[in-house]
């Protein structure tokens, strides 16, 4: 048995982004590693500039994810000005950027996600490490920075309500949290239909997800999809290396005969 870390991740609105390029900001339907620690990260208060403490959460940490509705998708149409990109440049604020000449207009079409419901699960990886699961819940209570989920404009539906407890494996702990966590019971409307539930535009077995290695030899897994989002560095230009991703069927594991 091993302590796993368990929070939600609800919000009336989220962002899941993928690789950002170009005009179209495409999104996933449930959180990548880099989003999920950095929510973390920020409730530590972990500069952006702090390579040290960033690679700690990046390494130091595992992390899966019950993932019950992905919400439904929602097209942006963005506008935003900007200046032009320049070297040894940087704004303190946004009204000192607006402030400059020569503004830009820049457009894209970005993905949302509306009444998404995930719950997470991180361990540490190694003895000691950086943070302990106690410190790391104490801060989800009392965060440093406010937690979004996703881009900023994404604040949190339900609170974190981080719990710590033991469990044979990630996924019993999710599964745990899922049948008996404080948001479990929450209901919709006229206390007849859950809200979880009437967030899902179909109902359906919910999905674990974690990585690969973690779930190597689990005959739950379904597929395994590469994402990037391992975090290599927030501050040269948000960099990301390629993550092998097992996506599992959400029911208890059949211990081995």
């Amino acid at each position: 048995m091993a302590e796993y870390l368990t929070f939600a991740l609800v919000a009336p609105l989220a962002s899941f982004g993928d690789l950002a390029v170009g005009e179209r900001r495409t999104g996933w339907d449930r959180p990548g590693r880099s989003a999920v620690l950095g929510l973390v990260g920020a409730c530590l208060g972990v500069e952006r500039e702090d390579d040290a403490a960033q690679r700690a959460l990046a390494a130091q940490y595992g992390l899966a994810l019950l993932c019950h509705a992905p919400g439904r998708l929602l097209a942006d149409y963005h506008t935003a000005q900007t200046v032009s990109a320049a070297r040894n440049r940087r704004f303190a604020t946004r009204a000192e950027e607006l402030a400059a000449p020569e503004l830009n207009t820049v457009l894209s079409r970005r993905d949302y996600r509306s009444g998404a419901w995930h719950l997470a699960a991180i361990w540490p990886r190694i003895d000691a490490p950086r943070w302990s699961l106690a410190a790391i819940a104490e801060a989800m209570v009392r965060p440093v920075f406010t937690p979004c989920l996703g881009r900023k404009s994404c604040p949190l539906g339900l609170p974190l309500a981080p719990r710590i407890g033991e469990a044979a494996d990630p996924g019993a702990a999710l599964l745990a949290r899922h049948r008996d966590g404080p948001e479990a019971g929450l209901r919709a409307w006229r206390d007849t239909v859950l809200l979880r539930d009437a967030l899902a535009d179909r109902p359906a077995p919910p999905l674990l997800a974690m990585d690969a290695a973690d779930a190597a030899g689990d005959p739950r897994v379904l597929r395994i999809e590469r994402r990037r989002d391992q975090p290599r560095s927030r501050r040269r230009a948000w960099q990301f290396d390629l993550r092998d991703e097992a996506v599992l069927r959400a029911v208890p594991r059949v211990p081995a005969s």
